[in-house]
Formats: C-alpha cells, structure tokens, sequence
C-alpha cells in the first residue's frame, strides 16, 4: 500500500520560461516525503521543457493547452487521479522560496490541527514590510506562496467546492473558504488561516527602466481591476449561500453585476478599471 506524502507542492506556472528554474532551484527537489508537480498552463514557451529538465526526475511536469490558473488548479488538486497529501503547498512558478518555507508552511499546519490554511510571506519588494503586516494582522494569504491542509482539500472534493474556471485571484477566494470552513460567512474565523512567518517567498520586482517589466504590470493591473470586481461578486455569495452558490465560471453572472458596475474615481485605478469592465463585457 503506497503511504501518502506528507508535502505535495503544486507550482502553477504559464509563460515563465525566464524565472521557473530559479523558482524550481528553491523547492525542496528529490525530497522523500515532498512530492513536486508543475502545472503549465496554457503556455506558449518553453517553461514546461525547463522545468522537465531542471526537474531531472525528481518532479511531475503537466503540460496542459487550457490556460488560466484557476481552471488549472481545478484539473491538478480536484480532477487528477492520485493527488493526496497531508499538506498541500502552491507557489506561483515566478517565485523563489527561502529555504525551508515548505516544511514550515506543513508544520504550521500541524500544529495548529484547526486550520485549513498557511499563508507565506513575502521577503522582498518596497511593500513588503506593508505586506507582511496586512497578512499577519489579516490571516490573509499571497497566491505566490501558501498550503491548505489535506484534510480541507479532501473536503473541497466531497463538497463538489470549485474554483471559477475564470477566476482571478485564487488565494482571496481559497482565503474565505478556509475562514469559514466552506461554509457562508456567518461561520467566519480568522484563525483558521495561520500567517507562518518561517515560510517566505521572492518575487520579481517591477523595473520601471524596463520597457517589458511595464507591459507586465499594464496587464497585470487590467487583472487587478478585473479581479476587484470579481471580489465584490464572491462577497455577495459567500454572505448568502457560501461556497456552493458559486457559478462554474463569472462571466455567467456578469450580466447580473455588470449594469451596478463603474470605475472607481481613484486615479491610480480609473482607466484599469475602465478596460477590465470591458474585458468582462466582452466575456459575456
């Protein structure tokens, strides 16, 4: 009888051929009891080689055409044959994690048997300061770095709970989910997600002198408006029926929201906001 690892990591990745090896360098490769996959999403460039290659073995690549994290994350922890673990730990294949962030993230978990979650920390950035202190005030976690107990995953599964394949943001939603216990918001409890300052990750920092770094944050602030709005949508959900209200996909119950929806005056976000209204108008 084959005995369930203790770690299973789950690297979601889509176009990061330029940072996934540094990423896989950081994980605890070849470990007996940690079990690495990589989840390629949708890419169009040679991270699923990379990482087959840094891996040598001591990891699983999937290689899948669909992209989108959230549709992808579904398919690796809820659909894929085999998946099982006593902690589950998901970096973002444009990270690096500290040493010994994946074996503290499961310890978190462990020591504190009513948790669902674990979240890490991030270790570098001009924010990063702010950042840690939101999560650890908060109990909320960073998508680039955190673990769900095997036991609240399994429950995931018997529930039916899933992502929204189109869904941007899966640590907010997984976030609320673990609070209440995939229930609605009235069972709320902000310790069920245990900020673990031993686990910490680095990510990329924005290069204003870089002419690709700006193109990236352009998009990734489109997503950021996108996602705001989406969050508005999931609160309402998450205070009425909880997780088993939600559509397989948002842009079902954009024709709902859309018309309540407008930019917000702030200018920082104003024409971010205006093109993700539109994105989620076209989605419709």
């Amino acid at each position: 009888m084959t005995s369930v690892p203790r770690i299973v990591v789950g690297v979601l990745a889509h176009n990061e051929e330029r940072r996934i090896a540094r990423c896989l360098a950081s994980l605890p490769l070849g470990e007996p009891d940690i079990k690495v996959h990589v989840i390629v999403n949708g890419s169009r460039d040679a991270t699923a080689r990379i990482a087959a290659e840094v891996g040598a073995g001591r990891l699983t690549v999937h290689d899948w055409r669909e992209g989108g994290k959230a549709r992808s994350w579904n398919r690796f922890v809820l659909d894929t044959p085999g998946i099982e673990a006593e902690a589950f730990v998901f970096v973002d294949g444009d990270a690096e994690v500290l040493p010994g962030s994946v074996e503290a993230l499961a310890a978190a978990l462990a020591a504190n048997p009513d948790a669902n979650a674990a979240a890490g920390m991030p270790a570098n950035g001009r924010k990063a300061q702010v950042y840690r202190a939101g999560l650890i005030a908060e109990h909320g976690l960073f998508g680039d770095l955190y673990a769900l107990s095997g036991r609240f995953v399994a429950r995931m599964r018997a529930q039916g709970v899933r992502l929204p394949e189109d869904l941007i943001g899966d640590d907010g939603l997984l976030c609320a989910m673990a609070k209440t216990d995939l229930a609605d918001e009235s069972q709320w409890r902000d310790a069920r997600v245990v900020p673990c300052l031993g686990a910490q990750f680095l990510c990329e920092p924005t290069r204003f002198a870089s002419p690709r770094s700006l193109r990236v944050q352009y998009r990734r602030m489109i997503n950021y408006s996108v996602r705001h709005f989406q969050n508005r949508m999931i609160s309402a959900i998450m205070r009425s029926t909880g997780p088993s209200g939600l559509p397989h996909a948002m842009r079902e119950i954009y024709p709902q929201w859309l018309s309540r929806l407008a930019p917000r005056r702030d200018p920082k976000v104003w024409w971010f906001d205006r093109l993700g209204l539109a994105r989620m108008r076209r989605a419709v």
